[in-house]
């Protein structure tokens, strides 16, 4: 698949009638949550069959959402006191129009390998916050690629966003203004420093310069292996890792799914017996807080719980006991914990020297893993004018150990996994993926 990119350019808000933009000279300080995550662009791809409105709609559609959402069309610097900021400065979007002399259903399936990064703006070196692009195939088909700059917003943030383009695309008035109150995060007085994050969300910069030496010693390559699980399969999953949890609720299909990921992809690896293995799972603070911070919040609003265990013992002990380890772990990511996280991200890692763990740069977490859950992002509802998209998923992203679990596009309630593993690994994962035991 050959992309042809015919035309890239600056686009910016859009304001309408005579509306009077805001001073251009604003900027929205990062909050502490802002800070603490992933310093980089994501990238997500839709496709869509046709009708599909023109790019010119499109465009605008896009302008009018960016007078909405402003930090998009900003830039990331400093302020007069040394602050990371978000000016507010209208300064634009990246906006690709690209083609593909082939139909979409040549193209298909796409599978997660370097060929999708055509379908997308670079990541690196970019200066704008987001990025669009635009690949028509000769079907009428339309695949648009789209990156966002993490220290920006969440997922649950950029959804919005997303939401809001295609009402602007299809005439409607209806976009949710953005909350963006950083005075919920004010740390108290006195802070209370109840639960340790250094070496949980920051640690020291010696520590992460060691992390890296350390991965040098890895070489082996590295493939996304893409894995759907039925409903069925989840069902029965659910039922086998809440066998134990007596007359409690039933855990949740996601604490069940990455349960079962961990213990298979754990045995895949064929760790030592004694080495200590975990996982990285984001908790949205918005239902977590309290009082409880509305959707609309427009920022970061993510921490991570980390359940761990002995590799002898997440293999020897059932599946219920992975899963109990994960509910009862992300159960601990509760409003005194973020509170707690406040209270020392604001007082404690500049006078520590502290930086955060979360490190999009690391090409290996053997023997640790992380999920980045998307089950919970309504892509479905990014629709420009001609209906829901035929196909979601993620960049090609082959970090061994970053899984993306996506609600698949069949829309039936299964879901789809991206697996980054080591090339040697990969023929056992498929062979015990499936199994229950």
């Amino acid at each position: 698949m050959k992309v042809r990119k015919e035309n890239s350019r600056i686009i910016r808000p859009f304001y309408d009638g005579n509306a009077d933009p805001h001073s251009t000279k604003q900027y929205i300080p990062l909050s502490v949550f802002d800070k603490v995550t992933y310093n980089t662009h994501i990238a997500v791809i839709y496709a869509y069959r046709p009708p599909i409105p023109q790019n010119a709609i499109l465009e605008l559609g896009l302008r009018k959402a960016l007078s909405q959402y402003r930090e998009w069309a900003g830039r990331l610097g400093l302020n007069d006191k040394g602050d990371s900021v978000i000016f507010l400065n209208d300064e634009g979007v990246r906006f690709v129009e690209a083609s593909v002399d082939i139909t979409l259903d040549q193209a298909m399936p796409f599978k997660p390998s370097p060929a999708l990064l055509s379908l997308h703006p670079s990541l690196k070196g970019v200066e704008e916050l987001v990025q669009v692009q635009l690949t028509r195939f000769t079907c009428g088909s339309l695949v648009v690629g789209f990156t966002a700059h993490h220290l920006v917003a969440d997922g649950q943030a950029t959804s919005n966003f997303l939401v809001g383009w295609g009402q602007a695309c299809r005439g409607l008035d209806t976009i949710p203004p953005p909350l963006r109150d950083r005075t919920l995060f004010v740390p108290r007085d006195p802070p209370i420093f109840e639960f340790e994050h250094n070496g949980v969300e920051f640690m020291s910069k010696k520590l992460k310069k060691d992390n890296y030496a350390i991965e040098d010693v890895f070489g082996e390559e590295i493939v996304v292996h893409k894995i759907h699980f039925t409903v069925e399969f989840l069902a029965k999953l659910k039922s086998r890792a809440s066998s134990s949890n007596g007359n409690n609720k039933p855990y949740s299909t996601f604490e069940s799914l990455v349960a079962h990921l961990w213990r298979v992809i754990t045995r895949a690896r064929g760790l030592n017996g004694f080495e200590t293995t975990n996982v990285r799972i984001s908790v949205n603070g918005r239902m977590r807080l309290n009082p409880r911070v509305p959707n609309e919040y427009f920022g970061n609003l993510v921490l991570w719980a980390f359940p761990s265990a002995k590799v002898k013992d997440l293999l020897r002990e059932p599946l219920s006991y992975a899963t109990k380890l994960i509910h009862d772990t992300i159960a601990k990511v509760n409003n005194n914990y973020f509170k707690s996280f406040i209270d020392f991200a604001t007082h404690k890692v500049e006078e520590e020297g502290l930086v955060p763990t979360a490190d999009m740069n690391k090409s290996v977490l053997c023997p640790n893993l992380e999920v980045d859950s998307w089950l919970r992002f309504p892509f479905c509802d990014l629709d420009f004018g001609g209906g829901s998209p035929y196909i979601f998923m993620p960049t090609y992203f082959p970090t061994e150990g970053m899984m993306f679990l996506l609600p698949s596009f069949i829309r039936d309630g299964s879901i789809d996994a991206f697996i980054p593993l080591f090339q040697g690994n990969l023929a056992f994962f498929k062979q015990i993926c499936y199994c229950l035991d």
